[in-house]
Parts: C-alpha cells; sequence; structure tokens
C-alpha cells in the first residue's frame, strides 16, 4: 500500500493543509465503473479533506479491504489556492476465468476443487495462491505422500479484460512407506508388542489390506503417546522416550527409538482430601485402585474423569451428576519411596449448580414441545451431567435432527449463582421418504407408490396453511402404501403418536391393510377374477415407557386381525383354498434401547426385544375333537374318505397358536468410530394342541437378504448373508431358528444429506422345522462385506457381499460362495 503526491508547483502543496477536492479521477480500472469506485472512497467535489491526513489513510484502508487490487496510490494532480485536483490510481487483481488441476485423477481433482472452494471469477491474490498450494500439499502428506509438489502457474486470457487463466500441477510423488521399526533400550517388552501398540504407524506387509503403511508426523507422535502409555499401564511411571530419529532412503522409512523403560512402581497410600458429599469408602470403591497394585497412570486418570466416556462411571461424573458442577478433581502425587507412590486425590466440591434456562435453536419445522417434551434437563432441577447426555441422545433418536450436530452449549454458568443456563443447538434433517417404483414382471406392469411421514402433525389438518406439503412438526408418523398390478392389490396404512395425549412417553399406533389376489395362470397370462384370496388386517397397540427397572426400558401391547376369505383359491400357497379364517392375536413385548446417539449408526449401548404373541386356546373349550376329524362324516368326501381341505378349513378356522421371539445387539466401541455389534436373535412358533398342529401361517423363513416378499400367509422373513433367500427354511417354513452375527462397522460419513458406512460381517444360523429337531450348534456359517447408505428422502440402502461357508442342505459338504444381496429399508 502507497500513498504519493505529484505536484504542478512546488510551492502549491502546504503538508497538512485542508483542501476543497476540486476533481477526482480513478486510473487504472479494467472492470469497474469509475463513478462507483468515487462513491464507495466518501470523496465527492466540495469536500474538505486534510492532506495528507486521517481521511485519506481511511480511504486507503477502505479500499484495501475490498480484496480486489494490488496497488492503490493517491496523487494530487493540480492545486490552485484551497481547491485540490485528485486521481486514484488502481491496479486491479485478475479474476479467474479458468482453471485446471493436473497430475490427479478425475474424482480426487473434484475433491480438492470443493475442499478449496475454487470458483470462476474469483480474485487471484497470493494468499489465495500461497494457501492453495499449502492445502493440496498437507492434504497429501497426511496420506504418506511426503514428497507432493505443488506448482500454479497463472496465463493472462485474451478474452476479457483482466482475466487469468490457472493451471494447478500436483506431483504426488510415490507414497512414502515404512520399511523397519527398530526399538532399542527396551527389555522389558518386545520389540513385536510395542509395534502392536503403534495403531497408525505400520511397517509395509504383503496382503495387509485394511491398514496401508504411511508415516504422518502427527499420527507417529501420537503412537509414540500410545507406547508410553502401555508403559504406564504396566507401571513403568518413569518410561520415556529418550530419542527417535527418521531416516529416509528413497521412498522407505526406517524409525529408530531409544527407550528408557525405567522401574516397575506400585500404589501407595491413597487419600481423598476436600470431600464431605461422598465418604472416603464410597470413593475409594468407585476409584477401584488400592494400596500395592501395580501403578496404572493411565487407568488413574480414566478412574478420575473418562473423557472417552462422557457417561463413563468416574469419580468427576459422581459429582456431576448430582449438582456439582463446579467441582475439580486433581490426583497429585506426594512420594515416591523406592518403587512406591503415595497420592493424594484433591477434591474441590463447590457449591450444587441448578439448571436456569434451558432453550432450542435450530429447529425450523418440528414444534418447540415435541423437542421441550424430549428434555430431561428441566429448569430449577439440580444439574446433572448424565441428564445432559441423555438429552442429546433423546433427541438424536428422534430422527428429526442430524445427531452428529446436535450441541449443548453452556451459557452464563454462574458458580456465585450456582445456576447455568443450556442451549441446544439443533440441525434438521429430512423425516419424511418417498416410495416409488415400477416395473414389468409376470406378463404384467407392476407399481407401487407410498409415502411415510415421520414427523407429522394431526391437529395440523385443520390449517391450510400447514400443508408444505402435509402438516408437519408434531412427531407423529403416517404411512400410506399401494401396491399393484393385473392380479393383486395392497393397501396398507399406519398411523403412530409416541406421545399420546401429550402428557407422557405412551405410543399409540394403529394400522389397517388390505390383500386382494386374484387366480392367475403364468403360462397364459389370464387372470380368473372369480377365484381368489383376500386378507383384511387391522391393529392396535400402547407402548409405555418404564421407570423400573431404569427408564430405558418399554413395554408395548397390541391387538391384531386378520380375516381371510377364499375362493376357490387352490394353488399350493393354504393348505386350503375354499372358507374362511380368522386369526386374532394379543402381543406383549419388553424391550430396552439404550444405544447413542445416532439411530443409524449407534457407537454404543445395546437393545433387546422379547416378545410373545398368541391367540386364545380356542381347543379347550370348542369340543372338537381334532386328532379323529376325518371319522365325522361332515368331513369326508363323497368315498367317505377324509377330506383334507375340509378337515384344514376347520382347524384354521380360527387360528391358534403362539409365538415367542427375542432380538439383541450390542455396540462395542472400538476406537475411533470403528463398532463391533454383536448380535442374537430367536423364535418360536408353537401349538397349544399338538392334534391341531402348528398353523401353517406366520412361519420363519430363514437366508438372504431378508427383505419382505410378497407373500400373503404372514411369513417372516429372517436374513442370513450368503444364501439365497428362504433356502435355510423348508418349503412350509420353520418353526424354530436361531441367528447369531458379529458385525465391523466403519463411517464413511455421517453427514444429514447422507450416512454412510462399510462393513464386514461373519454370521451363522439355522431353521428347524420341529423343537425336538433344533440344535443351536447346527448352523449355516457364512462372511463377507457390505455397504449401507441412509439419505432422509428414501430411506435405507445397501449392498452386501456374502460368502456361505457350508452348504444349503446338509447333505451338502460344498460351500454355497458368494451371494449378492440388496437392501432397501431396512437394517441387519
Amino acid at each position: 500500500m502507497s500513498s504519493n503526491f505529484v505536484l504542478g508547483q512546488d510551492d502549491a502543496y502546504v503538508k497538512g493543509k485542508e483542501y476543497i477536492v476540486n476533481d477526482i479521477k480513478v486510473t487504472g480500472i479494467k472492470s469497474f465503473n469509475e463513478q462507483t469506485v468515487v462513491t464507495y472512497t466518501g470523496l465527492f467535489v466540495g469536500k474538505k479533506v486534510q492532506i495528507p491526513g486521517e481521511d485519506i489513510s481511511k480511504i486507503i484502508s477502505k479500499l484495501w479491504k475490498l480484496e480486489l487490487f494490488s496497488d492503490i496510490n493517491f496523487y494530487i494532480t493540480n492545486i490552485v489556492g484551497d481547491k485540490v485536483d485528485l486521481e486514484i490510481s488502481i491496479i486491479e487483481l485478475p479474476s479467474l476465468s479458468e482453471y485446471k488441476i493436473t497430475g490427479l485423477k478425475k474424482s480426487k481433482s473434484e475433491t480438492v476443487e470443493e475442499e478449496i472452494e475454487i470458483k470462476r471469477g474469483q480474485k487471484i491474490t497470493e494468499n489465495f495462491i500461497e494457501t492453495t498450494k499449502n492445502y493440496i500439499v498437507n492434504k497429501y502428506q497426511k496420506n504418506g505422500f511426503l514428497n507432493t509438489k505443488v506448482n500454479i502457474n497463472t496465463i493472462k486470457d485474451s478474452i476479457g479484460l483482466n482475466n487469468e487463466k490457472m493451471v494447478i500441477n500436483v506431483d504426488l510423488g510415490d507414497r512414502v512407506k515404512v520399511n523397519e521399526i527398530e526399538f532399542n533400550g527396551n527389555e522389558i517388552f518386545k520389540s513385536k508388542q510395542l509395534k502392536k501398540k503403534m495403531k497408525k504407524t505400520k511397517t509395509k506387509l504383503p496382503g495387509r489390506f485394511w491398514k496401508k503403511s504411511k508415516f504422518i508426523e502427527n499420527d507417529y507422535q501420537t503412537d509414540l503417546a500410545s507406547i508410553i502409555d502401555f508403559y504406564k499401564e504396566k507401571g513403568y511411571r518413569d518410561a520415556r522416550i529418550i530419542s527417535d530419529t527418521v531416516i529416509t532412503n528413497n521412498n522407505l522409512i526406517k524409525l529408530n527409538i531409544n527407550i528408557n523403560e525405567g522401574k516397575k512402581y506400585y500404589f501407595g497410600d491413597i487419600k481423598f482430601l476436600g470431600n464431605t458429599v461422598y465418604s472416603d469408602d464410597q470413593l475409594s470403591k468407585l476409584l477401584g485402585l488400592f494400596k500395592g497394585d501395580t501403578y496404572n497412570g493411565v487407568l488413574l486418570k480414566k478412574r478420575i474423569a473418562d473423557s472417552s466416556k462422557p457417561d463413563g462411571e468416574d469419580l468427576t461424573n459422581l459429582y456431576q451428576n448430582n449438582g456439582y458442577l463446579f467441582s475439580s478433581i486433581n490426583p497429585v502425587e506426594i512420594a515416591a519411596v523406592n518403587d512406591t507412590i503415595d497420592f493424594e486425590i484433591r477434591i474441590v466440591e463447590g457449591n450444587p449448580a441448578y439448571f436456569n434456562k434451558i432453550t432450542v435453536v435450530g429447529n425450523t419445522r418440528t414444534n418447540d414441545h415435541v423437542i421441550y417434551r424430549e428434555l430431561r434437563t428441566k429448569p430449577g432441577d439440580l444439574y446433572s451431567k448424565d441428564k445432559v447426555v441423555r438429552t442429546v441422545r433423546e433427541l438424536g433418536q428422534t430422527g428429526f435432527f442430524d445427531p452428529e450436530q446436535i450441541s449443548p452449549d453452556f451459557k452464563n454458568v454462574d458458580p456465585n449463582g450456582g445456576t447455568v443456563d443450556i442451549e441446544y443447538g439443533l440441525v434438521e434433517k429430512g423425516a419424511s421418504q418417498v416410495e416409488l417404483q415400477g416395473g414389468y414382471g409376470g406378463n404384467s406392469f407392476i407399481g407401487s407408490i407410498g409415502v411415510s411421514f415421520n414427523n407429522f402433525s394431526l391437529k395440523g389438518l385443520k390449517d391450510r396453511k400447514a400443508w408444505k406439503p402435509v402438516p408437519m412438526g408434531d412427531g407423529q408418523s403416517l404411512s400410506l402404501r399401494l401396491q399393484a398390478n393385473r392380479f393383486y392389490r395392497v393397501y396398507s396404512f399406519s398411523l403412530s403418536d409416541p406421545w399420546f395425549g401429550g402428557e407422557q412417553p405412551v405410543q399409540f399406533s394403529t394400522s389397517f391393510s388390505h390383500t386382494k389376489q386374484f387366480r392367475y395362470n403364468f403360462f397364459t397370462g389370464n387372470v380368473n377374477k372369480e377365484q381368489f384370496v383376500s386378507i383384511t388386517g387391522a391393529s392396535i397397540g400402547l407402548a409405555k415407557r418404564l421407570r423400573v427397572p431404569d427408564d430405558y426400558f418399554t413395554l408395548s401391547q397390541s391387538l391384531s386381525y386378520q380375516y381371510y376369505n377364499l375362493q376357490n383359491y387352490f394353488t399350493g400357497l393354504f393348505t386350503f383354498g375354499q372358507g374362511k379364517s380368522n386369526n386374532v392375536s394379543y402381543t406383549v413385548a419388553l424391550s430396552r434401547n439404550n444405544t447413542f446417539t445416532n439411530p443409524i449408526f449407534p457407537l454404543g449401548g445395546s437393545e433387546f426385544l422379547i416378545s410373545a404373541r398368541f391367540s386364545l386356546p380356542y381347543s379347550l373349550w370348542n369340543g372338537i375333537d381334532y386328532a379323529n376329524l376325518g371319522d365325522q362324516p361332515e368331513f369326508q368326501d363323497s368315498n367317505g374318505d377324509p377330506d383334507a381341505s375340509k378337515i384344514d378349513q376347520e382347524k384354521y378356522k380360527w387360528l391358534e397358536f403362539y409365538k415367542i421371539k427375542f432380538k439383541g445387539s450390542w455396540y462395542t466401541r472400538l476406537f475411533d468410530k470403528l463398532v463391533l455389534r454383536t448380535h442374537a436373535e430367536f423364535g418360536f412358533l408353537g401349538a397349544y394342541n399338538n392334534d391341531r398342529g402348528v398353523i401353517p401361517f406366520d412361519r420363519f423363513f430363514l437366508g438372504g437378504d431378508g427383505m419382505s416378499q410378497y407373500a400373503m400367509d404372514g411369513r417372516e422373513m429372517i436374513s442370513l448373508r450368503g444364501y439365497p433367500n428362504q433356502s435355510l427354511s423348508s418349503q412350509n417354513g420353520s418353526t424354530i431358528y436361531n441367528k447369531f452375527s458379529l458385525e465391523l462397522r466403519y463411517p464413511i460419513t455421517l453427514k444429514p444429506a447422507a450416512s454412510i458406512f462399510g462393513l464386514t460381517f461373519l454370521e451363522s444360523g439355522q431353521g428347524f422345522d420341529k423343537f425336538r429337531d433344533y440344535n443351536p450348534f447346527n448352523s449355516k456359517r457364512s462372511m463377507g462385506v457390505g455397504l449401507r447408505i441412509f439419505m432422509p428422502a428414501f430411506g435405507l440402502l445397501g449392498i452386501d457381499f456374502g460368502y456361505g461357508l457350508d452348504g444349503v442342505s446338509n447333505n451338502d459338504l460344498r460351500a454355497n460362495g458368494w451371494e449378492t444381496h440388496f437392501v432397501i429399508g431396512q437394517n441387519f
């Protein structure tokens, strides 16, 4: 930045004098209007300015802040008495007209363009060029390309007055790999053990695809700290990295790490100071470290405050969950004699704190009362960190907000008054899904249309202004679906309200469905509408959140009814083709879900469900001898032989059964966001009366993707990847099954627009026809990999590649091999 004054008359200029502006000119401009620049400076003909002075300095500073010019100068071109002519000479920064990134693949180039936000029309500054260089170099050095070089060239563009083209040439070079890691001075632990503690810095190893060898300085320093933590966990408090050397040879690196292990220490006396709320005995039991135990500095730190677990059982949370927001706990070494270390746990309890003002921001669609009813933090309540953590979890579980961006912001923290305000920052995400499918199959067009509104508002139906396109914001769920072709039609409707009545977390749900299928000849393509089966069903249910044993439990109950009407429909799908069947059943279920925070990708916690569904035991009082129905004339054909169709019609006029199911999933965070999901499930369909037998409806069909296929008999599809759909159950379905799986998951992105994670899995399971055949160790095993994509508008989409390790049948000793499974709208 410069300011020059060129005079026509040497004696006409008086420094520091006020002059009246007589004329203003702007020179050097190419893409701006002269008057626009003059107006922006605030100068005008007739204005008094001191030259030089504060006015001129402010104008120059103001123009520089626009970041549009590379040079700015003021000139005095003429002075006559008190009047002055001024010239503002500027040099404009060039604008970017075109750019090209060379040396990278197209996909990587596009990623760089997005991340550095490069765009046509922006001004080319030295800072922009240097920032771009540094960003690309740092980006690829973090991926092991330590020799990355970036060269940026600009050339004048003949099109336009002040445009330049830019070429960004990126030379990644070869990835630098760690060839060898050598430890010196370690006698207690072998080098192999220490290398395992280096999670991110690995030597190159053929065939290891899950962790590439690359050297990244920050990761390397983190791994060195992990080695020292490992020693501290084993009692070696004085362990130190004396020196570490990085030796580079071409694209290979050798790491020399010199260690001083020191000696092993033990805990001595551990005393508590400053505690009045909790006794020494209470704190000692929670700390879990006692005199004579091997010294473990890492564990001591976690027992004081475990930063990796917001709801961990540590001393800090003990105080924080009971009102003592302003408490502090510090372990202090007070003596180290020989190999024994004495500690004082110094506690400053402070005064209890109370929640004062609780607010939420960011909800543009969801009504306030839907959010506030989920809050565990209430004004006037004693402060509890656990309640803050639970509130974040509950808001994430609603599915209305991005769980990764829910942020409790502590405001107006007042230690003297003992109060704290909390503001929950929310980011809305899509809560509705649309299904629109069409296709051709079976000589007929098949169409499906469905909508699900997961944040619906019933009371908004009366408000025309709320229809955008439907009333939203009250947390209710509404789903409508229609599927049809020439020979079948399916209509379904469901509605649920998680806070029925608005006072308590009692969920009310209801549903209705109607299906009608006509007799269809696949060979001729003809449809006979005189032969059909129709199923009409309805259900109503209530689910209540419990308080005992804890409020993660939910007790749900429902009553359902299905009416089957078969008119000359002998296809083999049902055991009878003429008649009616009724299914009235009651279901009770107990569930517990404390997963957190993202329901699509839980990082921890568990969820389980145990349910029992049963009908009335009609055979206890109807007086029918089901074992000898064939001996009765009304159940015989014209020849006097038992008529199987008539017998089955009587057996299944009112379905009699009971059904027990269990599902459980446990989520364990191994490190970072790598999560292990452990899953088990079991199902059993039984009969009260053995003469009546197990009903042919509601059976389990195991194998494949587990997606609900079009079926009329209420069957349940159970996924088991690596095998064809329904292949692990008999033709009529299983009455008992079990399934076990282990799944490693890691997120690619958890953004609101799309949550994507990859997975690997091991699974086993089997379906059985009878209880006496059940053997949980006789299972079909599989392994594989998969990908899941969740988009709010479409739900969950995924693909799995599973390898069946066993044959489909027990007599087949060959592995089933690879199977590809597509997942839509469900989660394994």
